[in-house]
């Protein structure tokens, strides 16, 4: 019985181990070309999950989708799987000042402080639906942190 135990504890601390990374780690797929050159159509990137509240400035970070106008959904996230994310470069956090692109859009001077609770986020690539377009981001739309590419799609693989 005493070698049965011995045997089944590290496996159930293996198992253990696998329930908490799927439920703080995320696999998504990139889709779009508002983060080139960074990232590309079918990279798959790994994302910590995290609120608003854990991202620093310079982060790039997965979020829901906006509604039209810029309005944004309320209640929980959907599952990874079940939704549309956004990828986004988080480039101010709150008491940061709001970037000079993003002020008219968030009725803030240049400079204004980002309030609590909020992000403001802007593509890499040249054409990017962003903070440009939505204004802020509340803290509770954001699904997590990229942590690191997981591999390249065939596409950009070539270039």
């Amino acid at each position: 019985m005493r070698r049965v135990m011995i045997l089944l504890a590290p496996i159930a601390a293996l198992a253990a181990g696998l329930v908490v990374a799927r439920r703080r780690f995320v696999v998504v797929r990139i889709s779009g070309a508002s983060m080139l050159p960074t990232y590309r159509t079918g990279d798959r990137v790994l994302v910590r999950r995290t609120t608003g509240a854990g991202v620093r400035r310079g982060q790039v970070v997965v979020l829901q989708t906006a509604l039209p106008g810029g309005k944004w959904r309320t209640g929980p996230l959907p599952r990874p799987g079940a939704a549309r994310w956004f990828i986004k470069r988080a480039v101010a956090v709150p008491g940061d000042p709001v970037p000079g692109q993003v002020a008219a859009r968030v009725e803030a001077s240049p400079g204004d402080p980002v309030p609590a609770g909020r992000l403001v986020v802007l593509g890499d690539g040249p054409v990017s639906e962003d903070s440009r377009a939505w204004g802020y981001v509340p803290f509770d739309r954001v699904l997590g942190v990229v942590v690191r590419r997981l591999d390249t799609s065939p596409e950009s693989a070539g270039s």
